[in-house]
């Protein structure tokens, strides 16, 4: 209700500049295009005044890639571009694991115990949202 209310007439007057200052530009200056950009993604910018629950900005997902973004140069040498895509693998299951709210050792530990015989048809039930670790399990695979 207070987004609505205080960033609801803000954006409402950013457009309406926008669409003015769109008429009076050529077409294909980069100006131009960059408000077009803008004004064709209006929903998108906007849905975050309509739901509280959505972030204004994206600085959560780039906190969360600056750990990739610190390493690498060590990643450079990760041996050949099979071995880059399995770290990336890597990297995006434990951010993923954290993401929902899992230990990631504990949720990695978790998948490779039962991976060998887990069959590929239902590998989606190891996927982070959907494992739930038990108190015993997470103690157990802490120890």
């Amino acid at each position: 209700m207070i987004r609505q209310s205080r960033a609801g007439p803000l954006l409402e007057s950013l457009r309406q500049w926008l669409r003015e200052t769109l008429a009076k530009l050529s077409k294909k200056s980069e100006l131009a295009r960059a408000i077009s950009y803008v004004l064709t993604r209006w929903p998108a910018l906007t849905c975050y005044r309509d739901d509280g629950g959505i972030e204004i900005d994206n600085n959560a997902a780039e906190r969360s890639l600056r750990t990739v973004a610190l390493g690498r140069k060590n990643y450079l040498f990760c041996g050949s571009d099979t071995g880059g895509e399995r770290a990336a693998g890597i990297y995006s299951l434990i951010g993923t694991a954290k993401l929902n709210g899992l230990d990631p050792e504990a949720y990695l530990r978790y998948v490779l115990e039962r991976i060998a015989e887990h069959p590929i048809n239902r590998i989606e039930e190891l996927l982070p949202w959907r494992v739930q670790l038990e108190p015993a399990t997470e103690q157990r695979l802490a120890a």
